[in-house]
């Protein structure tokens, strides 16, 4: 699983690196159009507001992966070991309800709804929902990634007690 769970970060990753690339090539395009040319482009406004949506979303399924997410651990640092070990299982375990919950089931819910009633962007015509599949996958991902520590919290548990 661990082999797995790698292997689609660092897919992750170089995605994460096509859409930054992706939203400055954008952003300048848009200024140089607007500014240079002054005819400015119809579309690009939107497509970077989408392709930032892509990065926030599947960006907090990396930094969540690699730790880097923003957290307050005051009250964690100061804990005894055994109950520090508590405390991350059970914010795992509300990390992984949530992820389930929200983003997995409710992201898949406004995914589908987009394409049912087939609403489309306003300048690229597209339809919503092929922005809105950044919501399942993230939240799909944050579960694989939720799993794999439940997983390494269990069997570090399991060599502490042996």
């Amino acid at each position: 699983m661990r082999q797995l769970n790698t292997h689609l970060n660092r897919i992750i990753e170089r995605l994460l690196i096509l859409a930054m690339i992706a939203i400055v090539t954008v952003v300048c395009w848009q200024v140089f159009s607007r500014f240079i040319l002054r005819a400015p482009s119809s579309y690009t406004e939107e497509l970077a507001r989408f392709i930032l949506i892509w990065i926030g979303v599947l960006g907090a399924s990396y930094a969540y992966r690699t730790k880097a997410h923003l957290g307050l651990d005051l009250f964690y640092q100061k804990m005894i070991p055994s109950l520090r070990y508590k405390c991350s299982f059970v914010i795992e375990i509300c990390v992984l309800i949530t992820a389930l919950s929200i983003l997995v089931y409710g992201g898949s819910q406004l995914m589908m709804l987009s394409f049912e009633l087939k609403q489309t962007s306003a300048a690229l015509e597209i339809n919503m929902g092929y922005v809105y599949i950044v919501l399942p996958l993230s939240g799909v991902l944050i579960v694989i990634n939720c799993i794999e520590n439940l997983i390494n919290y269990a069997q570090q548990k399991f060599t502490e007690e042996a």
